[in-house]
């Protein structure tokens, strides 16, 4: 245990028996690493400002990798162009966008940076001038702390005083924000653009009992009992050997495209070749493989996998028309005429049976569907998750070893050990850079490799959703790094110092817990700071995605298919940011008041990420599957309201600590008491007023939509002044307040608009006022295949009103039972010089494959091309509806 205890304490710089040579390195540490960061990030921000304009794949792939409608205005070439054209993006315009999960994001990120900009003018004020006047004599950081201030001092009221203040204004604000979030849900719930969707509609319903999956007429009565009864229902199938033979297709036909496009540019070699000299042309060699029930015959590759593809989708198209006699599995898609049925049957005690269809999910895509994971038993999923909840907890504890046996390598003390470092010995430079940036850019490498495992886990345990899994990341991975990050690796060294000299000195606790926790402040600094700085860097010059951009196409990016999906832009890793943030918000708040130097690099740590997050949502990320009309935003909330309970919790022990100064310090304990108390009590009213109508829609929201249709295209009223739409506010001030209501009273904002005479309302037309524009019809489902840039699948953008049942059999069926038993090869293979090449695969795939040759070709350096705005999607839906009118053309 001293082992761990020993080594854990040494992950980043803390107090040592110099008390005093410690003290002194902090500020050289402090400024090493404040130099370190902005260095490194200014070299980084540049680089971004300089590559932006030129490398449009990277740094701006929303302006034309996604539908129309949803691209933002281009920024001018200018390096610094892009800072005012995204702060000057209005917020309804980042929902209709980004959707309102972005929007709930990047306003968590807002209010953190105002509140910390608060809170770091009104420390500078207050208690950063009683710590410099304490009379504790402490030097280096330490001396701005509160450790500096006397324990018998009736200065300490200050900082009370100074924490109640924010501890009450941070809570104002979350409920707050809670109460605009609530309406700008509902608001989105009954939007047009949502409610248009087959997908809000429908459940998900896990644990489906035997007797009740093989009688849909059952089914169908069970859920009838709900408001508007329902349109139909999907009793899921399962067929292993289809599925089997979908992965066998596809692969196949990923080969085939590959080595058809090999083929294609040695074919184009020799012809360009031939017509230099005025030689006659002859093809090369075709490849060969294999016989697979003869290994020592070979033959023509080309038709070998054309002959196996053909034989997976006759399999396919046999298993289509034979559906009924598959096995059904015990979950069901079930879709509802209103949505508010939907939403009533996901709050419904469905069965008094143990676990019998006891778990109802709301706004499903089919694309989100873990389609594997429905099958698990109730019984196996719940003892799942107690075994992947215990690992969780082991990998914790565990992950504090690991930490800290890899920090400890790269600490400086350790390796001044070495004959190879002994020069760093003495070298207070040297020993300030490794001491503050070293340690922490360690512990953010090892940090980043959680969220997979984590994911694995999840994905073990049985969660039935993508999104799920992201949304039950948030409080794991927080809680992992809480213990790692800032209770064991942070705050260990001042826990740590105090066990360890209070065992010989059992009488000086007290004192060494007054003035070894403030110690901690410079740790936090260096951990802010690099987040703050090379983080932000890191962010916004995507370093991995620039090189996967051009790497990967290549080096494996061999196919033209394969390069249209190395464009793809990248999707936002939610489950790892979000923790992230709120961690910094932890730090932040529980040394607001012990150094309150740390409130400034908070607030410039999430000032820059705001203003970055803004430009990458808008130009960069693309998160079209992950639309929870912001349900990882409570989430959030939760974890800050945990940084806040964690800082009281703080504050009471620093004030316990100093109860031998007297009357005074009782009366202080009372008071962090109370703020606890107060806190409870706002824990308590968010939970009973806003978290019942976060996850569905309420039934008032319904029935004032049903009576006023018009109110779900306005803007929410966030004040609740009146559900009437002709007694709402005009938009602008509608607007107004749901922005700032949060973090100002209702009367300024009235009185600046007053003033201000209303600004101009910021709509949210072009999209969002008609939903029957944005949403295509049935006759247009080739368009909605265009849209491939989306990914979304086809049911959760077709209207639910004009979509045929059997189209929306499909749709929700497993991505297997959705296979169409036809494959379209896209290959450059458009020239006449392979015209007899194409007839020959497309005769031995007996008429189950097509060839797609629009959109790519061969330069002449003899390279694959591909269009990236070529629509393949459109084209193979094409192919398809071409093939279907031949059979049918040949059945007749």
């Amino acid at each position: 245990m001293d082992a761990v205890v020993n080594a854990t304490a040494g992950l980043i710089p803390s107090s040592d028996s110099d008390d005093t040579k410690d003290t002194s390195n902090s500020v050289v540490t402090f400024l090493a690493s404040l130099v370190i960061n902005i260095a490194v990030a200014l070299v980084i921000f540049v680089t971004f400002c300089i590559l932006r304009p030129r490398l449009r794949r990277v740094y701006a792939p929303r302006t034309y990798a996604v539908i129309k409608d949803k691209r933002p205005e281009p920024v001018s070439r200018g390096l610094f162009s892009w800072i005012p054209a995204v702060l000057r993006v209005p917020d309804t315009d980042i929902i209709q966008q980004s959707g309102l999960d972005t929007y709930m994001f990047l306003r968590s990120i807002r209010t953190m940076f105002i509140m910390f900009a608060v809170i770091s003018i009104a420390s500078a004020a207050s208690i950063l001038p009683v710590n410099v006047k304490g009379t504790m004599k402490l030097t280096g950081l330490n001396s701005l702390s509160m450790g500096n201030v006397d324990p018998r001092s009736n200065w300490l009221w200050v900082h009370i005083g100074f924490f109640a203040a924010i501890v009450w204004w941070s809570l104002w604000n979350i409920v707050g924000e809670l109460r605009i979030y609530t309406h700008l849900r509902m608001w989105w719930l009954t939007h047009p653009n949502t409610v248009s969707k087959a997908g809000a509609s429908t459940v998900l319903v896990s644990n489906v009992p035997k007797s009740l999956a093989n009688d849909e007429s059952r089914l169908r009565d069970l859920f009838s009992m709900f408001p508007g009864g329902i349109r139909q229902v999907f009793v899921n199938r399962m067929c292993k050997k289809l599925t089997r033979n979908v992965h066998t297709r596809d692969k196949l036909v990923k080969r085939l495209e590959k080595e058809l496009t090999k083929y294609a540019i040695k074919c184009k070699k020799l012809w360009c070749k031939s017509q230099d000299t005025n030689s006659p042309y002859r093809p090369p060699a075709r490849p060969t493989t294999r016989n697979s029930w003869n290994i020592f015959a070979k033959v023509d590759l080309f038709e070998h996998l054309a002959a196996e593809i053909a034989k997976c989708n006759r399999f396919i198209a046999k298993s289509a028309n034979n559906m009924d006699s598959m096995e059904r599995q015990s979950s069901a898609l079930v879709m509802f005429n209103q949505q508010v049925g939907a939403h009533m049957a996901a709050q419904t005690v469905l069965d008094y049976r143990p676990f019998s269809m006891g778990q109802v999910t709301a706004g499903v895509n089919p694309d989100d569907i873990i389609w594997s994971n429905l099958e698990i038993s109730p019984w196996s999923r719940r003892i799942r998750g107690y075994v992947t909840f215990a690992i969780t907890v082991g990998l914790t504890l565990l992950w504090t070893i690991i930490a800290a046996a890899l920090s400890s390598l790269v600490q400086v003390k350790s390796l001044a050990n070495f004959e190879a470092f002994k020069w760093l010995r003495g070298n207070s430079v040297v020993l300030g850079i490794f001491s503050g940036v070293v340690p922490s850019l360690v512990l953010a490498l090892l940090m980043s490799v959680l969220p997979y495992i984590l994911r694995l886990l999840l994905y073990i345990e049985g969660t039935t959703t993508r999104s799920q899994i992201k949304l039950r990341m948030l409080h794991r991975l927080f809680f992992f790094q809480t213990w790692n990050v800032y209770l064991v690796t942070i705050f260990s060294s001042s826990i740590f110092q105090i066990a360890v000299k209070s065992v010989s000195e059992p009488g000086k606790i007290v004192e060494l817990i007054q003035t070894q926790v403030p110690q901690s402040a410079t740790n936090i600094l260096t951990y802010v700071l690099l987040l703050a700085f090379i983080g932000a860097a890191k962010e916004i010059v995507q370093g991995v995605p620039l090189a996967l951009r051009y790497l990967v196409p290549k080096l494996f990016a061999k196919t033209p298919r394969m390069m249209l999906k190395a464009e793809q832009p990248q999707d936002f890793k939610w489950e790892a940011a979000i923790p992230t943030h709120s961690l910094i918000f932890l730090m932040g708040f529980s040394y607001s008041f012990i150094a309150p130097i740390v409130n400034w690099f908070v607030m410039v740590y999430f000032g820059l990420f705001y203003l970055i997050y803004r430009y990458q949502f808008l130009y960069v990320y693309n998160d079209s599957t992950w639309a929870t009309g912001g349900l990882s935003f409570p989430k959030s909330i939760k974890q800050i309201l945990v940084g806040i309970y964690i800082s009281e919790v703080y504050l009471l022990l620093m004030m316990v600590a100093k109860v031998h100064a007297g009357v005074n310090a009782i009366m202080r304990i009372v008071v962090a008491a109370g703020l606890i108390a107060v806190t409870v009590g706002a824990h308590l009213y968010i939970n009973e007023v806003y978290m019942p109508a976060i996850n569905h829609l309420p039934v008032k929201r319904a029935a004032d939509v049903e009576r006023t249709p018009a109110l779900a295209r306005e803007f929410p009223d966030v004040l609740d002044r009146s559900g009437d739409i002709e007694k709402m506010l005009p938009e602008s001030q509608r607007c107004a307040y749901a922005t700032f209501s949060s973090l100002v009273p209702a009367f300024v904002i009235k009185l600046v608009l007053r003033i201000t005479g209303s600004a101009k309302p910021n709509t949210v037309d072009n999209g969002w006022d008609n939903a029957e524009d944005a949403m295509p019809g049935f006759a247009h489902d080739d368009q909605l295949f265009g849209q491939r840039q989306t990914r979304l699948s086809m049911a959760d953008w077709q209207p639910l009103a004009t979509s045929s049942n059997a189209y929306l059999a499909r749709q929700f069926a497993s991505p297997e039972l959705r296979a169409r038993a036809v494959s379209n090869l896209w290959v450059p293979l458009g020239d006449v010089l392979f015209e007899d090449l194409r007839r020959e695969i497309e005769y031995h795939g007996q008429g189950t494959i097509m060839f797609i040759t629009q959109g790519t070709d061969i330069t002449k350096a003899f390279k694959v091309h591909a269009d990236t705005d070529f629509e393949l999607d459109r084209a193979e839906s094409s192919n398809r509806a071409e093939l279907y009118k031949r059979m049918h053309n040949n059945e007749t």
